[in-house]
């Protein structure tokens, strides 16, 4: 098995990290870079401002159904195939939207341009397989950053080639800027492992599409349309039917889209909805601040600048969380990314609850604006740790494109609350209607308490001692008591079979005559402690979901008593398969709870498992691997695997008068140029490899003048290979 860092390839650590990051930062740029535009678009497009706003809408459409699809593709196909699909779709939309002069072909651009959304959750993804896990937290901070600080850094830039130059430079430096990134990606970025072929669930993504679709544009267009029009509610209410029906068919399918199982977990979910409300939190700065900097001065509260001031203004906030990102990741590795979520999100409540009071002049509109980017710098980079640390590495795509939707849904929800406020309370200048300075005081106010309110949902997120990014949620084995045991106390730790912390099960103590002294719920870690017992004899009783009940008797005489508890589960699971074979179960997260040897008849017996959904693994030399998953209950269960035969590659190694060449090295690399096989020869210079997986392998071996010989097997194929080896010179 190779290290993270030897998977990277030929290329550093850090460029691997700078081209993701730039990717994501572009991709950010894309959806800024279009603003200036959206006043002059009815002008330039010969059409109405309701009918130019699709510019905006159909990128949002575009990215909420790329996002959870490609992400899951990722993690099926590859992710690095997937980026680049993304990277050629924002070219190809950037080209479209630079070459049009009406309206159809930017809608088209512009939802070929969201289509890359996905960018910046694969390549969170890419840098958990293929980068070393000393590096691993603060890129992800980058990588997740790399929407606020594409965001903030694009308003400038695109003002300024906006006043400059003709409009459809914008999509021009676009498509330069995504064709860097597909270059660099090539050429830098290296593949990441992909999970077993597995079926794609059409059916799911299809109905996860059409209920996104109809929420987003219920909330993009309820304004215009109406919030209480037909057409806006029944798009809400056939959203909410949607997902209700697509949640029912998710919870049934084999291989589901989006596992709402593992969605479920508190950890996933808790950051999920935390997400959805600091994306909420996070735009109002967008939507506020801009627009304050621009109002005329006659208004009394407007500072009158300029688009490209008021960008420049806004620059220094994505500068600032570029900064931040890499403070991120310590306080992460330090008190773990629950806290650094929390320390976020109360910096931006504290600076939007500041800008209520703070509007009056540009410094103080550039101070609150980089206080917002501290605070986005710092949460953002937590997300991605809390994603990972609480899903399999074969559902990382998957489950960041899920909490990057999240966020987005949070930004469009935003959009249209301020949008509402600022419309409903106006002043009148002129002739013309502009925003009171009361109503951005209410957004304000609602993004403060929108942060606060996420710092809130962090509170409920498992107790972490440190950022758990770079490996699954394995429960790792914990120590042997929470605390030192005092006088009066039963403690201890309450593992599964595997070794895994069994978090909320339940602990009831009763004494000598039955009755229940104390019950207690065991915390997110699996500790337990029941304290206030005097010496004597109990009955510590140990019950959790899942898992068969234990009972033991536990005595305290004067002192405290550390009662650690393994559980096993109830389920059972039988099966058959070839015999020989060893076959291993594991859960969702990883963890082993079984393993066993099939029987000459080849049949296996699995007792013991916890309730839930099983991965069932067979190996057996000679033969590729199978795996499979399975339900098991209070019921048992029974599964069947077929093991097929895996390819072999033997021949001889002959010396220069053609004698059979003991102990020459023999090597197999896969066409990634990773060795995957390597033997010595026996006795008469004969060698042998088996359990080889279709593909192209190089062999080579070096022991006069290296002598190279290529092979490409298809299935069970046995190749002979001979060397006939020269003898090196000098």
């Amino acid at each position: 098995m190779h290290k993270p860092a030897e998977r990277a390839g030929a290329a550093a650590p850090g460029a691997v990290v700078g081209v993701l990051a730039f990717s994501g930062i572009v991709v950010a740029l894309m959806q800024t870079l279009v603003i200036p535009l959206v006043p002059e678009l009815p002008k330039l497009l010969h059409a109405s401002s309701s009918d130019t706003a699709w510019a905006i809408t159909a990128t949002l459409l575009a990215g909420a159904v790329s996002t959870p699809v490609l992400g899951r593709l990722g993690d099926m196909y590859g992710k690095r195939r997937m980026l680049l699909l993304c990277l050629v779709l924002l070219i190809a939309g950037s080209a479209t939207a630079g070459l049009s002069d009406s309206l159809t072909p930017i809608v088209i651009g512009r939802a070929l341009q969201g289509l890359a959304s996905p960018v910046i959750p694969l390549g969170i993804s890419i840098m958990r397989d293929v980068l070393p896990p000393e590096r691993l937290g603060g890129a992800t901070a980058l990588m997740s950053a790399s929407l606020g600080v594409g965001g903030a850094l694009g308003l400038p830039a695109a003002a300024l080639l906006a006043e400059n130059l003709d409009w459809h430079m914008l999509f021009w430096v676009s498509a330069a800027l995504g064709v860097a990134a597909l270059v660099l990606t090539i050429t830098l970025v290296p593949g990441s492992p992909k999970a077993a072929a597995a079926r794609f669930d059409f059916a799911g993504a299809a109905g996860l599409s059409a209920a996104l679709v109809a929420l987003l544009l219920a909330i993009s267009k309820g304004a215009s349309w109406g919030w209480g029009s037909g057409l806006t509610l029944g798009l809400f209410g056939g959203a909410i039917v949607v997902l209700l029906l697509w949640g029912w068919y998710e919870l049934r399918t084999k291989q589901p889209l989006v596992d709402l199982r593992t969605t479920a977990r508190r950890q996933v979910l808790l950051t999920n909805i935390a997400s959805a409300v600091f994306g909420f939190a996070m735009f109002a700065m967008s939507l506020v601040l801009p627009q304050l900097l621009q109002l005329p001065a006659a208004t009394g509260y407007g500072l009158g600048q300029t688009m490209l001031v008021a960008g420049l203004v806004m620059a220094p906030s994505g500068l600032v969380m570029m900064i931040v990102s890499p403070v991120s990741a310590r306080v992460s590795r330090a008190y773990g990314p629950k806290v650094t979520l929390m320390i976020g999100a109360l910096i931006v409540g504290i600076a939007y609850a500041l800008g209520i009071v703070l509007m009056g002049a540009v410094w103080q509109v550039v101070i609150i604006s980089c206080l917002i980017g501290v605070g986005i710098g710092l949460s953002y980079g937590s997300l991605p740790a809390l994603i990972m640390g609480a899903v399999p590495v074969t559902e990382t795509a998957a489950a960041n494109s899920l909490n990057m939707l999240m966020r987005s849904i949070g930004t469009s929800v935003s959009s249209a609350v301020a949008g509402v406020v600022l419309a409903q309370m106006t002043v009148s200048l002129g002739p013309a209607t502009v925003p009171a300075q009361s109503g951005f005081r209410v957004v304000l106010a609602i993004a403060s308490g929108a942060a606060i309110l996420a710092f809130i949902v962090a509170g409920f997120l498992p107790k972490q001692r440190r950022a758990s990014a770079a490996a699954p949620a394995a429960a790792t084995v914990p120590e042997p008591a929470p605390e030192p045991v005092r006088a009066g106390e039963i403690a201890g730790w309450l593992r599964s079979a595997g070794g895994g912390s069994v978090p909320g099960a339940v602990v009831t103590v009763t004494g000598p005559d039955g009755h229940q002294i104390e019950r207690v719920h065991a915390d997110e870690t699996g500790g337990y402690r029941v304290a206030g017992l005097g010496s004597g004899t109990y009955t510590v009783i140990v019950t959790a979901t899942g898992f068969q009940p234990d009972a033991a008797t536990v005595s305290i005489n004067g002192v405290g008593a550390v009662h650690d508890v393994a559980l096993t589960g109830r389920g059972l699971l039988t099966g058959a398969v070839e015999a020989g074979a060893t076959v291993t179960a594991t859960t969702r997260e990883g963890e082993v709870i079984g393993t066993t040897v099939a029987g000459e008849d080849g049949t296996f017996r699995l007792a013991g498992l916890p309730a839930g959904q099983i991965t069932v693994v067979a190996t057996l030399p000679g033969r590729e691997p199978a795996a499979a998953t399975v339900l098991v209950g209070d019921e048992p269960a029974s599964i069947e695997l077929s093991l097929r035969l895996a390819g072999r590659l033997s021949g001889t190694v002959t010396d220069p008068d053609g004698r059979g060449l003991p102990h020459a090295t023999v090597t197999l690399t896969d066409a990634g140029g990773v060795a995957v096989a390597s033997t010595t020869t026996g006795a008469s210079g004969e060698y042998t490899v088996d359990g080889l997986l279709p593909g192209a392998y190089t062999l080579t071996t070096a022991h006069y003048q290296p002598v190279v010989r290529e092979v490409a097997l298809t299935g069970a194929d046995q190749f002979t290979v001979d060397f006939d080896l020269q003898r090196q010179p000098g």
